[in-house]
């Protein structure tokens, strides 16, 4: 290796630098304490122990607690920020989607919450570039690209929660995009604000000119690195042989080649610092093209060597895609209740798999493509026949997995064991002696129910291994498996990061795998940036060989749901409680947090935690179970805070909540009267007495009013004439009879009906109905035993009308299609005898039964849907856009839509949870006019009205009035 300037040895050049960094900190004013170093200001700041520990976890295995929790929301917010921040000699950590595996968001300083209020996305030159902010995640972007046939080129498995924040950071590449698509080569420009407060945009025309100004010693600096290394010709060549792989190790040095204008470098630099140099409060990103057909298939193999054999070949093929999943990751698949009859009928040995996919601009090429590779196909030694699925349900289906797989995994790891993700590269050639050795590692050190999977046409695979870091020996253990694994990797011409970023987890590493020169540039890369040190210390440059083993995650044993939990954060864009209180991963980790307390006897931290929980953990959540249809391993935080309502409901409560369950149908009656008789009394006089209400009985318990109620509804009466040959059984919402429709609606009920008349189908109403009900007010509370009885109530009346299942039952409230649903199956694993009963929601009737035998007479402009979380999880919003398709020209579906939050009484109770949950979607909608507004749930709806100020109706309701004569 070529010195360092000065005739210094690398390494002393390295040490020199650090001593300078630590002389300028001890030259700090003493440090005020962080309240009062940010009380002056106006910035969103906080210590709470509740929010400090929700944030702490991220989905790596590493837990460093912050001491404050800032959440800025303009770039000018964070260079003030920064600036509090070094006159107080405090770290600042930036997080976003809190998706990083290698560390990089923990923090024991001020931790900024840079996703909640960073996650403008704005399409620009018809899709062919694209500005967004840190907070918006990879899945929302493309989203917005989508119409315009464009997508992000990075392509994370993660797409569902990381966040642009953390592509950029990390130098996110993917399953498809490899390095040609990375954001190294996709980034256009940012707008960044340097540790010295300085924002520079480096879209400007006189971007350079403004840095050279602004920041001299940095733009000198950087246009010296660029010299000394083009001098250095050993070092260059060793930097372009690293990044001709996929490669996130240290910093992006390969920009010091790539470019000549310090702004330039200074933006690739940015690229996969994870924090360490400038917070990205804005990055303009060149798009690709969506290709919209594919063909996706699974190629399994007797064994490892079968399955990297055929590498040269599928590479030749044109394969987008080829991602390696081993013989323990088929079989976690196989446990998965959605598994692909591709893996379930296999019987694993040794086999491994490649999922393989062609994409093409149209069908026409893609079959073209197909032929021809199938032929290809036909040579490889496979353990069964191999096809090419363009079925978009069967492609999704395999996906899942593959995606799902890291979760998946760690999901099923023993209570009490941390999940480690490692991601290495190598070259493509050297795959398989890697895996065999890794594999061979595994078993030395007695690590079991270790995966291999990961990118296999860039030489990129993940592995993953459990450990109890609370058991004598398991940290040596690690520290010696890891420092076998570095050796490994390196020997073979690998990188010990490629897709995860550097982190805590190798950054001690970084001199191993760049070699003294160029780790001596990389520290200087980071003084000359941030000169005191305060972004992120500790992640990425680190000398401390044993910082990796430092500050690891023990994880208690607690409960079922949260014990599966791996932190993933999946779930967290889905919550609607995520932008008021806790997501459902920081449910369950202040679940884990208040274990830990106890555990360690520290009573004041328990009792601080508990108090903030009931509010926060349990009556701002919205039970929708939306965070279950994100989770790759099925949690359902609702059924948590369920269990935890139930556990906390007092006696006269529960008595009085079994009692309503035999009297549904005056009580139901009495609400409906009562929300009447409120919508003919100025608001302000009954809204005044609900909050007195509140204010002696509690908010969780009385709900309260407001104008945007509506009235009461009509009851639930059978239809006017007897059918003599019914096709089906109705089942009219109880939410139909407690909240009435809008103005100028008639109502569902009336709407159904009236549409099965017209289309010569005969309905059966049965007898009792008004006593009936889905159970869900008494299951969301927790009230159990009024669940039971109302179970004993509904179910028997339906088997009865429905000719013991012969009849569907078609309910009305997607809410209520699906607390039937479930009614259904808790009865039926009690030994109840309902296993035939059939529940369908009335969008789907009405789409699969009653739209062919009607007619458009009154066709519609446009139409904006709202899904609910129900019509999700039942998948009826499909139905119900294309019902919305058959009677209005254009139909938009938000791409901020979200769960409302209403959640039955919710949103009378805390109705700042639907305030929070719908900002982002009333935004949208109220951006310009819509002749209707629809959904498929009464509640929602009158959540949506509540937002928005429009009138949402249920879509039903607008086919009815669309199909008069």
């Amino acid at each position: 290796m070529s010195p360092a300037r000065g005739g210094k040895s690398p390494a002393s050049a390295a040490s020199s630098v650090r001593d300078r960094l630590l002389a300028r900190r001890m030259t700090l004013p003493a440090a005020r304490t962080l309240d009062e170093a940010f009380a002056g200001s106006d910035l969103d700041f906080s210590e709470r122990a509740s929010l400090r520990r929700a944030l702490a976890h991220d989905a790596s295995h590493y837990l460093l607690v912050p001491n404050a929790i800032l959440t800025p929301t303009t770039a000018d917010e964070v260079a003030q920020a920064m600036a509090i921040a070094r006159g107080a000699g405090a770290p600042l950590t930036f997080r976003s989607g809190g998706t990083s595996l290698s560390g990089q968001a923990s923090t024991e300083g001020v931790l900024v919450d840079t996703r909640r209020h960073f996650r403008r996305i704005e399409v620009l030159d018809d899709g062919a570039r694209v500005r967004v902010q840190p907070g918006a995640t990879v899945r929302q972007v493309n989203a917005r690209l989508a119409r315009f046939g464009r997508k992000l080129g990075p392509d994370p498995a993660s797409e569902i929660a990381c966040t642009i924040g953390g592509v950029v950071a990390n130098n996110s590449s993917g399953m498809a995009c490899g390095t040609e698509h990375n954001t190294y080569n996709t980034l256009e420009s940012v707008v960044v604000v340097l540790a010295s407060g300085t924002i520079i945009d480096t879209a400007a025309a006189n971007a350079d000119e403004q840095l050279r100004a602004a920041e001299p010693e940095l733009y000198e600096g950087l246009s010296e690195l660029r010299r000394n290394l083009l001098a250095d010709r050993e070092s260059a060549c060793r930097v372009l042989e690293q990044f001709r792989i996929k490669n996130t190790m240290g910093y992006s040095v390969n920009a010091l080649l790539d470019f000549e204008r310090p702004v330039d470098i200074l933006l690739h630099l940015l690229v996969g610092s994870e924090g360490t140099l400038g917070f990205v409060a804005e990055a303009v990103f060149h798009t690709i093209p969506l290709l919209p057909a594919a063909a996706t298939g699974l190629l399994i193999f007797d064994d490892l060597d079968a399955a990297t054999a055929a590498l040269p070949l599928l590479l030749g093929a044109g394969f987008a895609t080829i991602e390696l999943m081993d013989s323990r990751s088929l079989v976690v698949a196989q446990q998965q209740s959605d598994c692909p009859a591709e893996i379930s009928r296999l019987t694993v040995v040794e086999h491994a798999a490649l999922l393989v996919e062609l994409q093409s601009p149209d069908a026409r090429t893609l079959q073209s493509a197909t032929d021809k590779v199938s032929l290809q196909l036909a040579e490889l030694p496979l353990s069964q026949p191999a096809t090419l699925l363009t079925d978009a349900a069967a492609r999704a289906a395999l996906w899942h997995v593959r995606k799902g797989l890291y979760t998946a995994v760690a999901g099923a790891r023993p209570s009490g064991t941390t999940a480690l993700l490692e991601d290495i590269a190598v070259p493509v050639e050297r795959l398989l002696a890697t895996c065999h050795e890794l594999i061979r590692l595994f078993d030395v050190y007695g690590y079991q129910g270790c995966v291999i999977f990961g990118h296999a046409k860039d030489g990129n695979v993940h592995f993953m291994v459990n450990e109890r870091f609370d058991e004598d020996g398991a940290l040596g253990r690690y520290r010696r498996f890891t420092e076998d694994m570095v050796a490994l990797v390196l020997e073979n011409g690998g990188t010990l990061k490629a897709d995860h970023g550097t982190g805590r987890i190798m950054a001690p590493f970084v001199r191993r795998q760049y070699g003294d020169s160029i780790y001596v540039t990389m520290v200087r890369i980071k003084h000359l940036f941030d000169p005191l040190g305060l972004l992120n210390p500790g992640v990425l440059i680190n000398d401390d060989p044993d910082s990796y083993l430092r500050h690891l995650k023990i994880t208690p044993t607690v409960e079922q749901e949260v014990d599966r939990c791996v932190e993933c954060g999946y779930c967290e864009p889905a919550c609607p409680s995520r932008n008021l209180t806790l997501t459902p991963r920081q449910r369950i980790v202040l679940r884990r947090e208040m274990e830990a307390a106890r555990n360690s006897g520290d009573a004041e931290l328990l009792e601080e935690l508990e108090r903030d929980y009931e509010y926060e953990g349990v009556e701002t959540c919205a039970v929708d179970g939306m965070c279950a249809v994100a989770c790759p391993v099925g949690i359902n935080t609702g059924d948590l805070v369920r269990r935890l309502r139930a556990e906390g409901q007092a006696r006269i409560p529960s008595a009085i909540a079994h009692a309503a369950a035999g009297a549904w149908s005056p009580i139901s009656r009495g609400g409906a009267r009562a929300l009447s008789i409120a919508d003919r009394l100025p608001a302000q006089i009954v809204t005044g007495a609900t909050r007195m209400g509140r204010a002696l009985l509690g908010a969780d318990v009385v709900p309260l009013y407001d104008a945007d109620l509506p009235r009461g509804g009509a009851p639930r009466a059978r239809l006017a004439s007897s059918p003599s040959h019914p096709q089906a059984v109705y089942f009219p919402a109880c939410v139909g009879t407690m909240f009435g429709p809008e103005s100028e609606s008639n109502g569902i009920q009336h709407s159904f009906a009236a549409l099965a008349a017209r289309a010569g189908v005969e309905l059966l109403v049965p007898d009792g109905i008004d006593a009936a009900c889905c159970g869900t007010p008494w299951k969301s509370k927790g009230f159990l035993d009024g669940y039971s009885r109302m179970r004993g109530v509904t179910l028997p009346l339906l088997l009865s009308a429905s000719d013991n299942g012969r009849l569907p039952i078609v309910c009305d409230a997607s809410s209520c299609t699906e607390g039937l649903e479930t009614m259904r199956e808790i009865a039926v694993a009690k030994g109840g005898a309902y296993a035939g009963l059939r529940f369908v929601d009335s969008v789907a009737f009405a789409e699969q039964v009653l739209l062919a035998g009607l007619t458009i007479s009154s066709p519609l402009g446009s139409a904006i849907v709202h899904p609910t979380c129900s019509s999700t999880a039942l998948g009826t919003t499909a139905a119900m856009t294309r019902i919305a398709q058959a009677v209005a020209d254009e139909v938009i579906v938000p791409d901020d839509w979200n769960c409302c939050g209403f959640a039955g009484d919710r949103g009378m109770l805390h109705p700042e949870l639907t305030a929070s949950a719908t900002r982002a979607e009333a935004l949208e909608v109220t951006s310009r006019s819509y002749d209707v507004h629809v959904s498929s749930n009464r509640t929602c709806e009158v959540g949506m009205t509540r937002a928005t100020g429009a009138a949402y109706v249920h879509i039903l309701e607008v086919l009815e009035r669309a199909t008069r004569p």
